[in-house]
């Protein structure tokens, strides 16, 4: 087995809502409480553990899916009324899929932001 990140702790306003809204945006499984967290399971090899924080900068989380996940992903953020962007510099302009660079090279990718302020991408090679 190769190196993978296996959790991060991500501070949030509200852990509830960020709950809410990855399990419902990526239709990933909610976890609970795991110690002092609130946790999602994103894959086999990664939790999020959601911290409340008032205080933090924002972090960039992209995430890597196949094409059919990532339409998924795409029409639950649309139908939420999500706004989102073509690109880490157009976060809302309402245009996308854009192509950016990621760790397997070119791919369509589409950026939005969490509750908390976290930009986030959803990539597809």
């Amino acid at each position: 087995m190769g190196i993978v990140l296996d959790h991060t702790i991500v501070p949030v306003r509200d852990r509830e809502e960020a709950v809410e809204f990855y399990t419902r945006i990526f239709g990933i499984d909610d976890l609970g409480a795991v110690g002092p967290f609130l946790a999602v399971k994103v894959n086999d090899s990664l939790n999020f553990d959601f911290q409340a924080s008032e205080e933090f900068q924002s972090i960039h989380y992209a995430f890597a899916m196949e094409a059919d996940e990532f339409e998924c992903a795409f029409a639950r953020i649309r139908e939420s009324g999500i706004a989102y962007g073509d690109s880490p510099y157009a976060v809302e302009n309402m245009q996308g899929p854009g192509m950016t660079m990621g760790a397997k090279g070119n791919g369509k990718a589409v950026y939005f932001k969490d509750p908390s302020g976290h930009v986030l991408e959803i990539k597809t090679y």
